[in-house]
């Protein structure tokens, strides 16, 4: 049986950017957004060590501030909770920090993940933080082999939409593993996800409910696959 006490933080322990941080002071809509993410990080902390404690096929989420729901008008209509739905047998441990980057998988999620034992089902949504600093962006290659190697087989991991190069980068060592290592995609590159309108929140970058619907139908699809 897993240990009762459970302390992992969902929060990431770094301030906002200084580019979130000027759009947060410039944008209502960002503002307001960004507002959620201490008060859905506790929540999860909550719902998290009630899961730790309960009994049923374990379900780890991994990723950013999709997987925290944030955008949502609550923490659990993010994909992860609404994916839940579908999946009532099993007890979701959401490990997702808000900005979360592939570092934050190899520093903290996956390590975390490796103490509660062997999970039934993995899911991975991760990356868009990264593609979007150039900083991050070099480093994408060698931190995304060394995640898609530490996943267990039928782990499901999320790829890249769009088609600019590092997206098609990250999407190609996704294909590669998944070939290699048994890892199910979740294909992001589906044409259900092309047109965003009326599925973003007032900050006009994270999914609200019904983008987060779509989300989690296509993650679903790729549970099904296993």
């Amino acid at each position: 049986m897993p240990e009762t006490r459970f302390d992992y933080s969902n929060l990431s322990g770094r301030p906002p950017g200084p580019v979130l941080s000027v759009a947060s002071r410039l944008m209502r809509g960002v503002r307001e957004v960004q507002a959620q993410v201490e008060p859905y990080a506790r929540a999860w902390e909550e719902h998290n060590r009630a899961a730790v404690r309960a009994d049923g096929p374990l379900w780890i989420v991994l990723g950013d501030s999709m997987a925290q729901g944030i955008g949502a008008s609550a923490y659990d209509r993010g994909w992860p909770g609404q994916l839940a739905e579908r999946l009532p047998d099993h007890r979701m441990v959401n490990l997702s920090v808000s900005g979360g980057r592939l570092s934050d998988l190899l520093d903290r999620q996956l390590p975390t993940m490796e103490t509660l034992g062997e999970p039934d089902l993995v899911t991975v949504v991760v990356g868009s933080n990264d593609l979007i600093s150039r900083r991050q962006r070099e480093a994408l290659p060698d931190r995304l082999a060394q995640v898609l190697r530490r996943l267990p087989p039928g782990s499901v991991i999320g790829t890249q939409p769009g088609g600019r190069s590092g997206a098609l980068e990250f999407n190609r060592l996704v294909d590669e593993a998944a070939a290699e290592r048994g890892l199910v995609v979740a294909e992001f590159r589906d044409p259900r996800m092309r047109s965003w309108k009326g599925k973003l929140s007032v900050d006009h970058f994270h999914p609200n409910d019904l983008g987060y619907a779509g989300m989690a139908a296509i993650v679903a699809d790729a549970v099904e696959r296993r």
